[in-house]
């Protein structure tokens, strides 16, 4: 397929280079990052866009993929899709899903699960929402950047699978974290307390995958000094998100919330930013109750 890339930053660059090595024509586009070998540089994202089959984008937040699908939409050929891989607000994703509609462009909204060494292995999980007939074009293309792509209904039901499963995941962090530390104080070994755990009803993704705890489980950021595989930040990004839909939609998350009030207290207080989001275990460590 003829592909334009829109946002070549850490997770964009990879993603874009398994495209072009798998065989698609691969334009990108990035106002600072260079374009991995064997994608076709634009000058601007209209550019990018121009004549493609699918343009995939992969931008920070909301207001910029507004943007960018305000400059590129028009430039879109009739029937292409526009596949936004970035994370943001369901609102947004609606709609750039809604303009690209008027203008006669498909849309897929498909975050992604798997980080930096998800996209550079090709195992990103996404989560996707738009027609049918969007996805089906656009499914070959997930086949190279990931193992798994999940169809979860219309526009927006990507984004809305995305901040419900990492709401899950923050909130189950955080108990993780303050587990190990009661552990601690208790005087049980975290190995013993592992071995329980990840064997028993408080099994979780956060325990038996992820551990926050050094040298108790797989190889995990704990064990590289908490050099994030999933930074503080973006998590508070996605808790923020899932508490700006819940709001939308009248939701009550209490547990959703208070995971994001402790992330941000740890990234914008306690000096959690770059760091990754597993160092809470260190952060409940040095805490009292109080």
């Amino acid at each position: 397929m003829k592909v334009g890339f829109i946002g070549l930053g850490n997770m964009g660059a990879p993603m874009a280079d398994n495209l072009a090595k798998a065989g698609h024509d691969v334009t990108g586009f990035d106002l600072q990052a260079p374009c991995p070998e064997g994608v076709a540089k634009a000058e601007n994202a209209t550019d990018a866009a121009k004549g493609q089959d699918v343009v995939i984008t992969m931008l920070p937040n909301g207001a910029i993929l507004r943007s960018v699908a305000n400059e590129i939409i028009p430039a879109m050929d009739k029937g292409a899709v526009l596949l936004d891989c970035s994370t943001v607000d369901v609102e947004s994703a609606r709609a750039v899903a809604e303009q690209a509609d008027a203008a006669g462009v498909m849309t897929v909204d498909a975050p992604v699960s798997g980080g930096v060494g998800g996209a550079s292995g090709g195992t990103l999980t996404f989560m996707a929402g738009g027609s049918e007939e969007a996805f089906a074009k656009v499914n070959p293309l997930f086949d190279v950047m990931g193992q798994k792509a999940v169809h979860c209904g219309d526009s927006g039901a990507g984004q809305s699978a995305k901040i419900c499963n990492n709401m899950i995941l923050g909130v189950t962090m955080i108990a993780t974290c303050e587990a190990f530390a009661l552990a601690d104080k208790l005087g049980l070994d975290r190995q013993k307390m592992f071995d329980v755990v990840s064997t028993s009803s408080g099994y979780s993704w956060t325990m038996n995958a992820y551990c926050p705890a050094p040298g108790v489980g797989p190889t995990s950021p704990a064990d590289n000094d908490y050099q994030p595989g999933f930074a503080a930040e973006l998590m508070l990004k996605d808790l923020r998100l899932s508490q700006q839909a819940a709001e939308a939609v009248d939701a009550d998350t209490p547990m959703g919330h208070s995971a994001t009030d402790l992330y941000a207290q740890f990234v914008e207080q306690e000096g959690g930013k770059g760091m990754d989001f597993s160092a809470m275990l260190p952060r409940f460590e040095k805490r009292h109750r109080g």
